[in-house]
């Protein structure tokens, strides 16, 4: 569809009409309708992905977690929103904490019993600059906004946010990659269609419907360039996500890491670093160590066998990805290119770079690929004078601030708190991870996902998505876990992830008792599933 025809079919008053009762019917439509496409959105994007590797490296079962569960958790969040929009009322938050400067921490999840029960020791904060506002989406003007979908997944999230968050219509375009998964994502949405409140415009159209005059806002997920090309071709507002290079502050301990603990981080990492082929605009790019921590060769060796050994192989399949490993391997002819399952798969190579200089090509660039760098500081290996060291380094020598992270032990975190805390304030990122990885504050509609960028040059984008509570002037999104958390996503066993990942769905789509049960029970039984790679 021609991208005025797709705005031509919007009628963005007749939503702002639409009581929440119907909104709220919506919704439990467009979750049955996930139910119902999600294996065959699954099939279409496992195709996509396989056929541009030449390799059968992804399964249905992780294309069905990576498209089905994003989307179908912030429908689930919607609809938790416009349950208590029915009585006019928002939902509230667990607490309000005053931080003085102005500042307030805003609890937001876990609320309820069943995400409490799969996220005993997570919290999920919004930073929020002066005193608490939160606006009902009922009460924001109506309007029309485009969202240009990303190239690296399919389950477009922006659409449904700012539909049922901001209160507007939406003409979405997809990214070329996921045309074919766009036509699915149109019967599962046919509900709103039908109301006119989205349409779909083809592929092709991004310069037509970027520029039509009849657009509120614009939402884009992808690179700067093509965020400042937008920019430059129209006046309309645009809210954008064009990553970065994550760091993941490793803070030295006041006591050593275990084996078992260092093993579990290099796990973490690796899994996060090999999802969807490294193209994740999260995951952890630079790994912040100090020089002089004497557990340094112990955890890099670590990375090295659980991106070889520990974890199986994933194929990097964005384009463009080539030259980007050619530019490293370039400025890095030494870099370690490691290859796991013993190198069976042509598109899996994965490569390691330590001992990088502060202000270098590794951190000057962002991969999106299976690509990591370490840059070991010349600070103490204590976390009084290694955090505030660290997070200087991040703000002021890294490319971007979408997103970052603190890996912490629990001993380490009890005596530094006020310099964890201290660092976690100091970080100029969107988001903040600490003892999780950053793709799971994306992952939450209850936080915000986009970059930090004030009074910087354009990299990461300006604004952000989500915030299902609508509480305004949000400065930073913080996700804090347990250091050794069973909630970590660690994979080492094809099967049991795959196993999970059905479960997840399950979960997702119905998030009944007993669909929680089989995935906690699916979790448990894997955790002592050997490895079958």
């Amino acid at each position: 569809m021609k991208a005025k025809v797709a705005i031509d079919q919007l009628n963005p008053q007749k939503w702002a009409e639409i009581p929440p009762t119907e909104r709220l019917a919506l919704l439990e439509a467009v979750r049955e309708n996930l139910q119902q496409y999600g294996d065959e959105l699954a099939s279409s994007d496992t195709k996509m992905k396989n056929g541009l590797m030449g390799e059968e490296l992804y399964s249905n079962s992780l294309s069905k977690v990576a498209t089905v569960v994003p989307m179908a958790n912030t429908v689930t969040a919607a609809i938790e929103v416009y349950k208590g929009l029915v009585h006019g009322e928002m939902p509230k938050p667990l607490s309000i904490i005053p931080l003085g400067n102005d500042l307030y921490d805003i609890k937001v999840f876990p609320s309820h019993a069943k995400d409490r029960l799969m996220n005993s020791d997570r919290t999920d904060v919004l930073r929020v600059k002066g005193e608490p506002k939160q606006v009902n989406p009922m009460d924001k003007s109506a309007g029309i906004i485009a969202v240009l979908g990303a190239g690296n997944y399919s389950s477009a999230l922006e659409m449904l946010k700012a539909i049922f968050f901001e209160n507007c219509a939406v003409a979405h375009k997809p990214h070329h990659l996921n045309a074919e998964t766009d036509k699915i994502w149109a019967k599962i949405m046919q509900p709103l269609v039908d109301q006119k409140v989205l349409a779909f415009a083809d592929h092709d159209q991004g310069p037509e419907l970027t520029t039509d005059p009849r657009l509120n806002k614009i939402y884009f997920t992808g690179g700067t360039g093509t965020a400042k090309a937008i920019m430059s071709a129209t006046t309309t507002p645009l809210v954008s996500e064009c990553g970065g290079n994550n760091p993941c502050i490793i803070v030295p301990g006041d006591r050593p890491w275990t084996d078992k603990e260092i093993t579990h981080q290099a796990q973490q990492i690796a899994t996060i670093n090999k999802l969807n082929g490294g193209a994740v605009c999260g995951r952890v790019q630079t790994l912040v160590t100090s020089k002089h921590w004497p557990q340094r060769e112990a955890f890099l060796n670590a990375i090295r066998k659980a991106i070889i050994e520990d974890t199986p192989a994933d194929g990097t399949y964005y384009p463009g990805s080539d030259k980007v490993m050619e530019g490293f391997l370039e400025a890095y002819p030494r870099a370690e290119i490691l290859k796991p399952e013993g190198g069976k798969y042509r598109s899996a190579d994965f490569l390691l770079i330590t001992g990088a200089e502060e202000e270098s090509y590794a951190t000057a660039n962002e991969a999106f690929c299976q690509i990591i760098d370490e840059v070991p500081l010349d600070v103490p290996a204590n976390a009084a004078d290694f955090l505030p060291r660290a997070v200087e380094f991040c703000n002021t020598r890294l490319l971007g601030t979408l997103s970052s992270c603190i890996l912490i032990d629990e001993d380490t975190n009890k005596a530094h708190q006020t310099e964890l805390d201290q660092a976690v304030t100091d970080l100029e990122y969107g988001a903040v991870a600490v003892n999780t990885m950053p793709p799971f504050v994306f992952l939450s509609p209850w936080l915000t996902w986009g970059g930090n960028e004030e009074g910087k040059d354009f990299v990461s984008g300006h604004g952000n998505f989500g915030n299902a509570m609508n509480f305004e002037n949000v400065e930073k999104s913080i996700m804090t876990a347990g250091f050794m958390s069973p909630g970590h996503m660690i994979r080492t066993s094809k099967g049991a992830f795959d196993t999970l990942a059905t479960e997840m769905s399950n979960y997702a789509v119905e998030p009944s008792w007993k669909n929680l049960a089989c995935l906690m029970g699916g979790a448990i039984a894997g955790s002592f599933r050997k490895k079958d790679f």
